[in-house]
């Protein structure tokens, strides 16, 4: 009986184990029910996202299509002009001609005759080699190579991912290479020197300018980033984190910046300057635009705090200022226009001051430096005007319609105008026709007033209509759309015009 007893309370245990493990195994049928689902769902969602990346090149792939068949279709439209008409000319003189052969009288006749076989002569040599001769061809010189694709979807499959390596150690904020200009701040980074973690990539966050909550504007493997469209004279605190397979690293400390006053006096750069022979990303804050300009040497005033303290190099920059000859701190809003956002049409020159465009058609250029508030005017000198063409100016989103009249969407404010008036424009909608235009050497003014959320024009330092719009709000970049039989050149950083400086003071 001891022996059956003893026994038994080993199996007893057994058994007890057997009932936990049962608990534990459902337990996992329905964890992986739910992880079934979690995973499921994610599957979808990122194959939803490759269809939804397909179909956006396939609309940009069509709109070329359509592109090349507009072209086709011009250049034979234009063809077919000219050639009927030297047709008609061509068949008006051979009818004359006929006519002439009828004439009876032999005197008549010879006074005409050296004069019509010349004109018939140079007629038929105007149809010489190639006039007879298709400009274009029919054919559709694209072909759609889908192969690597195709390839790369038959191979997509899954990875087993196994987390090996540790999360990496926070970034380390490289003040010496950060600054501030206008309203854009460039921000460095890199990982601790004794690191060897691996790292994919890192998460830039900036507030909104009024201690706010941080948000991403930058995510990438780029250790440089310069953030575009910032408030002027505000105060911005970032930070920056690094993540891979294995999760994310904690945030560096937290850096302060201050962005320029956008007041006209003279330029300033203090010191530390970003290196001219790296390049950095640049992006509108809280925004998905990303392109790769060069850097620049900008103002760098700035404080590196922690959670645990705070220090500041307001000191270190006075220091500098009393040992070097520095002129005067004050901030000036100057900007150029911006390739890397223009249509493909418009032609930059003089350090993209200076646009015009290859085509007839209307294009947009936009200005690089973005708007949200405060009071800001530019101008900009007409250097050739053809044929009374329509330009438009005026202030747009980084997304407007950049193939087609500025004003033609939701995404632009504008006043277009020709050689005796202009009208304003927005969404396609056209008010407040004012007589007076422009001709070659004419300013047009552009005056953004984002205090009043108002935008007013001038030209020739005359105010054009009344003011254009109201209750702005938002990110504007300044903007121009015109074609090949224009070219303007733009001129920043100007003081606000008299008319508006005496109406504000009313």
């Amino acid at each position: 009986q001891s022996q059956l007893s003893q026994a038994l309370n080993g199996l007893s245990d057994r058994a007890k184990e057997a009932k936990e493990f049962l608990v534990q195994l459902r337990n996992m049928v329905q964890q992986i029910q739910e992880n079934s689902v979690e995973f499921e769902a994610c599957l979808v969602a990122q194959c939803d996202a490759l269809i939804d990346a397909l179909n956006r090149r396939k609309a940009q792939l069509l709109s070329r299509v359509n592109k090349e068949h507009e072209h086709k279709l011009k250049v034979v439209r234009d063809q077919i002009s000219h050639c009927t008409v030297k047709l008609r000319q061509t068949t008006g003189l051979m009818e004359y001609c006929l006519e002439v052969i009828k004439e009876n009288d032999p005197s008549g006749f010879l006074q005409i005759s050296d004069a019509l076989i010349r004109r018939v002569h140079l007629t038929e040599d105007q149809w010489g080699k190639g006039t007879l001769t298709p400009r274009m061809t029919t054919d559709f010189d694209l072909n759609l190579d889908n192969a690597p694709l195709l390839q790369s979807i038959h191979q997509l499959d899954f990875v087993q991912m196994k987390v090996s390596s540790p999360v990496p150690a926070p970034p380390i904020l490289q003040l010496e290479e950060c600054c501030t200009h206008n309203n854009s701040a460039t921000l460095s980074w890199k990982q601790p020197p004794l690191s060897t973690v691996q790292v994919e990539g890192y998460i830039l966050e900036l507030d909104d300018g009024n201690g706010g909550q941080f948000r991403e504007v930058y995510v990438g493997k780029e250790t440089m980033c310069t953030v575009d469209g910032l408030h002027f004279n505000s105060t911005y605190s970032a930070r920056v984190k690094a993540f891979n397979k294995s999760g994310v690293s904690p945030y560096s400390k937290t850096l302060v910046l201050q962005t320029s006053e956008a007041t006209q006096s003279e330029e300033q750069t203090l010191p530390f300057p970003v290196p001219l022979e790296r390049s950095q990303l640049r992006r509108s804050p809280f925004s998905s635009t990303l392109n790769l300009q060069p850097s620049f040497s900008g103002r760098s005033y700035f404080e590196l705090r922690s959670s645990a303290h705070q220090l500041s190099l307001h000191s270190s920059l006075q220091s500098l200022n009393s040992a070097v000859d520095i002129k005067k701190m004050v901030a000036v809003a100057w900007f150029s226009f911006d390739p890397s956002s223009a249509h493909a049409d418009i032609i930059f020159s003089n350090d993209n001051l200076t646009v015009t465009c290859n085509s007839y058609d209307d294009r947009v250029v936009l200005g690089k430096t973005g708007f949200s508030k405060g009071l800001h005017y530019w101008e900009l000198s007409i250097d050739r005007y053809d044929n009374h063409p329509d330009p438009a100016f005026g202030v747009a989103r980084v997304d407007v319609l950049k193939d087609a009249m500025l004003g033609k969407d939701d995404k632009a404010w504008a006043m277009y105008v020709d050689n005796n008036r202009s009208w304003f424009m927005h969404n396609n909608s056209h008010t407040n026709r004012t007589e007076g235009g422009i001709t070659k050497g004419a300013t047009v003014g552009v005056l953004l007033d984002l205090t009043r959320r108002t935008l007013t024009f001038s030209i020739n330092e005359d105010q054009q209509g009344p003011v254009a719009f109201e209750n702005l709000e938002g990110l504007f970049f300044p903007a121009v759309s015109l074609n090949r039989n224009v070219q303007v050149t733009l001129h920043t950083g100007l003081p606000v015009p008299e008319f508006y400086a005496s109406r504000s003071a009313m």
